[in-house]
């Protein structure tokens, strides 16, 4: 047997290992059918924000989040500096934009070290609080990025309280899955040692687990915090200011699934609600190479398959848990057009963040 095929079934037993055989029977493709893209609206708001990266799902109406709206993070100011925008947006799905929050660097309830530069790890709790990533920088460029936070916000848009400190470093991107009264979150983090190396990769990148209580009319409580993950690569980029693990999902039985961008690669995480000991390595690899091109953003398909924002060509993909891909569609963003995507609350398409647009689009 040849080293090809020698490799090919050992990852086929990884993957039977990790996957239940209900999902490994998956019918199609979701995301083959959708061919149309529409533009839904701007997502520039009054202070000139762009660079729309985090976006989500608004199911409950609470405060000043309405349900079936989505809510997106601006990255860039009005100067296009990256690492330095504020804002959150609404949008209705008829394209009506509206402000949701505007962070005040100088104003936050705990420390940030850095300020603020939202990123596309955007999370909303079950009472209505949200969740956003900062990775700042002063001036748009890569030598002064900080460590960042986490920052959280009531239904109205206003700070309560940050999430900072060791092993948070650089939040980039982030999952939520919520159950009675508790959340974790699951945090990709790209700056352990990426400055000091700068274009070089180092494999320093990890995926933070955080487990908050979430009670009704209390503010979240941290409980736990713990690396699960080790070992991804990631570096700076004069493009795109940093480039390391992204976008998450929480797949079936507990299997997480992460988007190394600088390898092409969709990995997985076993286990990844009650694991005790950090997985290195950078996970287990479900698919790389193929149609994956520097993948970005990720969600979850209906029918249990990866979706995956590729910022190399603009295409999305989905990856079987088995890691068979299906054919990728063409959203039109083009190389750096795309980063974040949500599955619309129909089930029949795809919302996504045109960075190259400052537009939310639809995929249906």
């Amino acid at each position: 047997m040849s080293t090809r095929s020698l490799a090919a079934l050992a990852a086929a037993l990884v993957c039977a290992l990790l996957i239940p055989a209900s999902s490994l029977a998956a019918g199609g493709s979701f995301i083959e059918p959708l061919t149309k893209v529409s533009t839904i609206g701007t997502t520039v708001p009054a202070n000139e924000d762009v660079n729309p990266y985090g976006i989500v799902n608004v199911t409950q109406t609470t405060g000043s989040l309405v349900a079936g709206n989505i809510l997106i993070s601006n990255f860039n100011d009005n100067e296009n500096l990256q690492g330095t925008g504020t804002t959150l947006v609404q949008l209705t799905p008829g394209g009506r934009l509206s402000l949701f929050a505007q962070i005040n660097p100088a104003a936050l309830p705990g420390p940030c070290p850095g300020g603020v530069g939202l990123t596309t790890a955007l999370a909303i709790l079950p009472q209505g609080y949200v969740v956003v990533g900062s990775l700042p920088t002063a001036n748009g460029e890569s030598e002064t990025a900080q460590a960042g936070c986490l920052i959280v916000l009531d239904s109205s848009g206003h700070p309560v309280e940050t999430i900072s400190g060791p092993p948070i470093n650089g939040p980039w991107d982030m999952t939520a899955v919520s159950r009675a009264q508790s959340t974790t979150l699951f945090v990709t983090n790209v700056l352990n040692e990426t400055i000091e190396h700068g274009e070089t990769p180092t494999d320093q990148g990890t995926v933070v687990r955080i487990d908050l209580r979430t009670r009704p009319d209390r503010i979240p409580v941290v409980t736990s915090i713990k690396v699960i993950a080790g070992g991804f690569p990631e570096r700076t980029d004069p493009e795109a200011l940093v480039v390391g693990p992204t976008g998450v999902a929480l797949g079936a039985g507990g299997t997480l699934y992460v988007a190394d961008t600088q390898e092409d690669r969709v990995a997985a995480v076993p286990r990844a609600l009650h694991r005790d000991k950090t997985l290195e390595g950078a996970g287990i690899t479900i698919a790389q190479g193929g149609y994956l091109n520097s993948p970005l953003g990720m969600t979850l398909a209906p029918n249990g398959d990866v979706l995956t924002a590729n910022g190399g060509d603009g295409n999305i993909v989905e990856t079987t848990p088995a890691g068979a891909e299906h054919q990728p569609v063409d959203t039109g963003a083009g190389a750096g057009g795309l980063f974040g995507l949500v599955v619309a609350p129909t089930s029949k398409g795809v919302y996504f963040v045109n960075d190259a647009e400052n537009t939310l689009e639809l995929l249906h």
